[in-house]
């Protein structure tokens, strides 16, 4: 079985990002844990104990879920990923011949990592991760264990996509793709060479009968052709995924990636940039600067920004520019982001309204962390879903947003119904910021306004019952609409139960108000969700009558037995509508 030649198998495996960190987005919370570690006099994190603080404090802030770190790995990992990006300052190999001096203090925030520490947007975040993917460079001064040219395997990658767009129509690159062909090849394979590799992989499978034998066997194979396990091809295979889809520049497309559309242009004067460094000295000043890109350049800048404009134009979008200086890349860089925020809307407009045709796989999503987030469920078209255990949490607020767009009737647009970030595929980047709700979904008469918490122990209430009371209260004092609170979490815990029972909050004036907070479970609410569709009657007043009548029951009952009446209420509303 032919996968590579000599040279891809003696050279080995690469990697876009580093393989002990794989969510790229972690790094950013990271970033910050730097700067508060900074503001106590911790600047290095080479020695043990700087290196065990800083895994304690990833640990506190549940960035990494690990009960203890007794051998400061996690630290010491964390570190080598924002050192490998450029985000902290590296240490120089003395193999490098260039002094540490010259470049910058081991450990200390780089010009692109202050970048990424003040990037309050996914875009900003993705720019980070760009400048640095851009900047990377194997073999390196860092990374010396390879034996072939010099090479970008990001514009390795982007090329090959360019390419398979070219000769099949589609840019995507499957996972099993990634995993087998793209990341064991290098500068000595020829771009044509590589795409005749994927496509005859790819019309292998397709010939296959079974494709999860097939994909094994692949790379069982692979595994005794290249010596290594048959898993690291996988692992290696996501984690250069996500570092991909971190660029802003691919998005997901089944179990794979293909080019975002409205970066075409972006990206092919990327790939066209083959400068590669002329010193040891300049790559490690350009990884830790971020790489110049395209849009740095003011004739390249303008030829984006004219793309933008002729997309929004194909859209129906008229912006005038008018007024608008274009002097300076920077000041392309503001209609540019101003561009790509009005196509980001539109796109998600368009992607609320796909919702209601996927409830079956936002019902799915709900059973996967219903079940503690562990296993994977397949959709109808074969394709299977999981989650991500440390992302669990944005998951959870994901889901009920997506659960309320595929009911379709809110006022308030879907970006306005959220608190937390999404990336170009609609995926969650973290949770929603304190001091707010996690969601507010307006409707024509009311609102609801949904926490969810995956806590389900006696700490429920100390950790949700003040927040979840002032965030309504904040909501409904500034509301001429009835305002409901719906909480959601796998297990309601009694005390956190008899807080939302007794539903009362003083304001600063000792004004009391009487707050509507409903506790549900997730699979009440699942259920309730799933039989919406099944029965055909998606009608968000039923979501109004239900709140209600779970209410009404609440003077009568302590929280144990109120409890109990919410799921026999549910539990009938469903099968009346059934």
């Amino acid at each position: 079985m032919n996968f590579h030649n000599q040279n891809s198998i003696t050279n080995g495996l690469w990697c876009l990002g580093t393989i002990d960190v794989r969510n790229p987005y972690a790094l950013a919370s990271a970033m910050q844990i730097v700067l508060s570690l900074r503001a106590k006099g911790i600047h290095q994190y080479f020695d043990k104990q700087n290196s065990m603080l800083f895994g304690k404090a990833l640990i506190e802030h549940g960035i990494v879920e690990l009960g203890t770190d007794e051998t400061y790995s996690v630290g010491r990992k964390w570190r080598s990923a924002l050192n490998k990006l450029g985000f902290l300052y590296p240490e120089i190999p003395l193999a490098a011949g260039v002094p540490q001096s010259e470049i910058g203090l081991i450990d200390m925030i780089t010009p692109n990592g202050w970048r990424l520490i003040h990037a309050d947007t996914v875009p900003a975040m993705q720019e980070c991760f760009l400048r640095s993917l851009a900047a990377h460079y194997i073999p390196s001064a860092l990374e010396q264990k390879y034996h072939f040219p010099v090479f970008s395997p990001l514009r390795h990658t982007l090329a090959i996509m360019l390419a398979l767009e070219t000769s099949t129509g589609q840019s995507r690159i499957n996972f099993i793709e990634m995993a087998l062909v793209v990341q064991l090849t290098n500068s000595d394979d020829t771009i044509d060479s590589i795409v005749t590799r994927v496509l005859a992989l790819q019309e292998r499978r397709m010939e296959a009968t079974n494709k999860r034998q097939f994909d094994r066997q692949e790379r069982e194979a692979a595994a005794e052709l290249h010596n290594y396990k048959a898993p690291t091809f996988n692992d290696y295979a996501d984690t250069n995924l996500r570092y991909l889809k971190a660029t802003g520049l691919v998005q997901s497309k089944g179990r794979g990636v293909s080019l975002v559309q409205e970066k075409h242009v972006f990206i092919e004067a990327l790939v066209r940039d083959r400068t590669i460094p002329d010193s040891g000295r300049s790559y490690f000043i350009t990884l830790c600067k971020g790489a110049t890109l395209p849009t740095d350049n003011q004739d390249s800048a303008l030829i984006v920004l004219d793309d933008l404009l002729q997309q929004l134009k194909r859209r129906g979008i008229a912006f005038d520019t008018t007024g608008k200086p274009t002097t300076t890349p920077a000041d392309i860089a503001i209609i540019r982001h101003q561009i790509e925020s009005i196509i980001a809307k539109l796109n998600e407009e368009e992607y609320a309204t796909r919702q209601a045709l996927e409830w079956q796989e936002i019902a799915l999503y709900m059973e996967l962390l219903a079940m503690n987030r562990r296993g994977k469920k397949t959709l109808a078209n074969g394709e299977e879903i999981e989650i991500p255990q440390s992302e669990a949490p944005a998951y959870f607020e994901w889901i009920l947003w997506r659960a309320f767009l595929a009911i379709n009737s809110l006022n308030n647009k879907p970006y306005d119904a959220r608190r937390f970030n999404i990336d170009q595929d609609f995926l969650p980047v973290g949770t929603a910021p304190g001091n707010g709700p996690d969601l507010i979904f307006e409707f024509h008469d009311f609102i609801v306004v949904v926490e969810v918490t995956l806590t389900d122990n006696s700490r429920q209430e100390a950790a949700e019952g003040e927040p979840v009371r002032r965030h309504i209260a904040e909501i409904a004092m500034q509301s001429t609409k009835p305002v409901y609170g719906l909480f959601i979490a796998n297990r309601i815990d009694s005390n956190t139960a008899e807080t939302f029972r007794i539903g009362s909050w003083f304001t600063r004036t000792d004004d009391k108000m009487r707050l509507d907070i409903i506790p549900v479970t997730l699979l009440q609410f699942k259920s309730f969700f799933e039989a919406l569709f099944k029965s055909g009657h998606i009608d968000v007043g039923l979501i109004r009558e239900l709140l209600d009548l779970c209410g009404e029951s609440r003077q009568q009952h302590e929280a144990p037995a109120w409890k109990c009446k919410i799921e026999e209420t549910i539990a009938h509303k469903i099968a009346v509508l059934l």
